[in-house]
């Protein structure tokens, strides 16, 4: 049963004994908290593998404890003793499964051997791997030509396994690479890359040791990389200001509670981390930006006026930047009333951000997916981007950019080639290095590899990692388009949804985890190599004995795909998998900044990535870090509900439970919701209206107006502090009403921060 948080829950911190009941809850839940507890201490250490979790970086002196709650879920969740043999397959049809839950399907435990789909008894029936890897090439290669074909990847895969995945697809012949980076941080990439020449942050984790101020903007480090709020919390702790933009009040960014806090833990105390909590409306961040940079310019021409000094950083200006003039008359031009409707903030919180801003001599801007996933995302993170370039908080100590991502390796994938639209230079390395020549038309990302799927025009889908059923909008049309496919093929290490809807073809292929020790058939073990948002290179060697003696490591799924698709060629493929040395060689030869590869990996704590922009040299068309001139939207989501009636803004989010589509448990500790997930949480205004004429279920409609009817059904509703006229919930179960027709500007990803809706009574009692 949902429940609503009481005011003694409200007043409570994240973290602390409430941490530590769920890390032994999930250990125990594995059924084998031993191997679980033991490989824990290896987490994110030098000598053991990177966390399969967030991307958050480690620090270059850490701990012996360096995971979070989330991360003891992620590695219980692997570790676990639980088997789905093919005894299980035996006795259950994929049609049964369907009605099964998330949480049910992963919950059976580990993949234990290669299966093959097979139409007849719905069931998937036990394949050898050659057999598996015969007829995934000859299917390939019976396709009319390469770009009929999609190569999914998960940020979970390490550096050597995504390296060889771009190579073997670009070997076949195409630059198809729909990515689990489409759906959540290519706005980023897309922003950052116009405006300071790369698609990353410039930040590192010793930056937050120096800041004075950081603006964490659409994000909730609680739930989705938790080890950060210790790095918020020292920061307000040394008297940084830390401002939190967020529709929703979330506990984590309120007060924390260090679990590893031996006398904290005793005597019950927290810390606060947000000096400043502003609550815009979905979608308002941009708005709530341009009146920062309104006030600071109006200040500026104060002091000037006054012959004080500018308030500007002049010499970065004019030496590192271009399009100031035009940005600045973006500004003036831009109306209060406008900014004000728009973020849903009033101009005293406004100008307490810009008191802080202008007050603090180091500045950091962090984001997630609340920034992301809207239409006008790129805009707005140019928008922060400006505002941080007036005062020249970019290269130097204790000031930034950070998006933080999300997977543990999703940056690292791109880094290394995962990429539908790649630079000629990649492809010039490729081809000199290897001798072949490489696809250069652009390929497919997340929203195009669905459309062509769906349409007929790619006929094979290759999964490596994640769930691509689940973490994509519109379930039922995604679901149609693997359906329709003649061939399907998920590497995995659990069962999940996507793995029901084969094709006429279907294999589902069990990996190793990041846990697990990687041997190959000569006994050599092997160590990845991971990157995290920071920068920073890691070697990752599992420590646990794999789940299965049938069980293969991703690298040689890979290779053993690409030899039976491609044959003898000019890339060694087995070489490459009997040693991960030569992929890191490779990955040295064609892919800047790997230099030393192999030997630099295997010092403590890895290597950084060189990050021109954080040296203040930026790679874009002018040599300088662009302003963006952008005018706000002309219309946000929050304005276009007003209008319509009973309409209103729907965000999806995880649950204190959940990594991306993975269900760990059905409780939301820090919300206050306990053993369900079809919840849906409204203003405590909004919500009594709805009760009085829905009742206390309800049904939420999409509108977006295509011809598809959306519906997701029997939705509990829960109070909760947030803007009126929003509504939130879970994904998966929410995706279905965002639509895939409706994607960021420039950027492609879903809109699934700005759905909107309507509420109905339930069709089922």
């Amino acid at each position: 049963m949902a429940q609503s948080e009481g005011s003694s829950k409200r007043s409570s911190a994240a973290g602390g004994w409430g941490a530590l009941k769920s890390c032994g809850k999930h250990l125990l839940g594995s059924r084998a908290p031993l191997t679980g507890a033991r490989a824990l201490l290896k987490a994110n250490q030098p000598d053991g593998f990177d966390c399969p979790g967030c991307a958050w970086g480690d620090p270059e002196h850490g701990s012996s404890f360096e995971f979070c709650e989330n991360g003891v879920k992620a590695v219980s969740w692997e570790a676990t003793d639980k088997r789905t043999k093919p005894s299980f397959f035996a006795k259950h049809t994929l049609t049964e499964l369907r009605d099964w839950s998330d949480y049910a399907l992963e919950g059976q435990g580990r993949l234990t051997h290669p299966m093959r789909y097979d139409a007849a008894s719905d069931r998937y029936l036990p394949v050898s791997w050659d057999a598996a890897f015969a007829e995934i090439g000859a299917t390939l290669r019976g396709l009319d030509h390469p770009d009929q074909a999609e190569f999914y990847t998960s940020g979970r895969a390490s550096n050597e396994a995504a390296y060889l995945y771009q190579l073997f697809a670009r070997a076949y012949g195409t630059n198809n690479f729909p990515d689990c980076s489409n759906m959540c941080h290519e706005a980023s990439g897309v922003a950052l890359i116009d405006a300071i020449g790369i698609g990353k942050g410039t930040v590192l984790l010793e930056d937050f040791e120096k800041a004075d101020a950081i603006f964490c903007v659409g994000q909730n480090p609680g739930t989705n990389h938790p080890r950060m709020l210790g790095d918020l919390r020292r920061a307000a702790e040394r008297g940084a200001q830390v401002v939190v933009l967020n529709p929703v009040r979330e506990r984590g960014l309120e007060r924390f509670a260090d679990p590893q806090n031996t006398v904290e833990m005793l005597r019950g105390s927290s810390r606060p981390i947000a000096s400043h909590y502003l609550q815009p409306r979905s979608g308002g961040d941009m708005a709530a930006f341009r009146g920062i940079a309104k006030i600071v310019f109006a200040r500026d021409a104060e002091a000037l006026a006054a012959g004080r000094p500018s308030l500007l950083d002049q010499a970065f200006l004019e030496h590192h930047t271009a399009g100031l003039d035009a940005y600045r008359s973006a500004v003036e031009a831009t109306s209060w009333d406008a900014i004000l409707d728009q973020s849903g903030l009033t101009m005293d919180e406004i100008a307490a951000m810009a008191d802080v801003y202008l007050g603090a001599q180091r500045v950091i801007a962090t984001w997630a997916m609340g920034v992301t996933q809207h239409r006008h995302s790129v805009a707005t993170i140019r928008e922060i981007a400006n505002l941080l370039f007036l005062r020249g908080h970019i290269g130097r100590p204790g000031a930034g950019l950070c998006p933080v991502r999300g997977h543990s390796n999703v940056q690292g994938d791109r880094t290394v080639g995962i990429n539908e639209r790649p630079s000629a230079s990649l492809l010039d390395a490729l081809e000199q290095h290897f001798g072949l020549a490489m696809p250069r038309r652009h390929g497919h990302n997340v929203l195009a590899a669905i459309r062509a799927m769906r349409d007929g025009t790619s006929k094979a889908f290759i999964g490596l990692g994640g769930n691509f059923l689940r973490a994509t909008p519109d379930t039922p049309v995604v679901a149609q388009a693997l359906a329709s496919c003649r061939l399907t093929v998920h590497i995995a290490t659990k069962l999940n949804h996507a793995h029901l809807v084969p094709g006429a073809v279907g294999y589902l292929l069990p990996c190793l985890g990041r846990t697990e020790i990687d041997r190959t058939e000569e006994g050599k073990i092997q160590i990845v190599t991971v990157e995290d948002s920071m920068s920073m290179v890691h070697g990752s060697g599992g420590i646990n004995k794999p789940a299965s003696k049938e069980l293969r490591s991703e690298i040689a799924i890979i290779a053993g795909m690409a030899q039976a698709t491609l044959g003898a060629s000019a890339i060694d493929w087995a070489g490459f998998a009997a040693d991960y040395d030569r992929i890191r060689e490779a990955i040295a030869a064609t892919i800047p900044g790997f230099t030393g590869y192999n030997t630099r990996v295997r010092k403590p704590r890895g290597f950084m990535l060189r990050n021109l922009a954080a040296e203040r040299v930026f790679e874009t068309a002018t040599g300088r870090a662009n302003f963006s001139a952008d005018a706000l939207p002309a219309e946000t989501e929050h304005q276009a509900a007003r209008k319509a009636r009973d309409t209103f803004v729907l965000q999806t989010f995880r649950s204190h439970d959940q990594y991306n589509t993975t269900i760990y448990g059905m409780d939301d500790r820090y919300r206050g919701v306990y053993g369900e997930r079809r919840v849906l949480f409204a203003h405590p205004d909004d919500l009594a209206a709805i009760r009085d004429r829905l009742g206390e279920r309800v049904d939420i409609v999409g509108t977006h107006d295509d011809g598809i009817t959306r519906r997701a059904e029997n939705f509990r509703l829960v109070p909760f502090d947030m803007p009126r006229g929003s509504l939130a919930g879970y994904y998966p179960e929410l995706n279905v009403l965002v639509p895939l027709s409706t994607f960021g500007e420039k950027s492609d990803t879903p809109t699934s921060k700005s759905v909107l809706v309507t509420l109905q009574a339930p069709v089922a009692a």
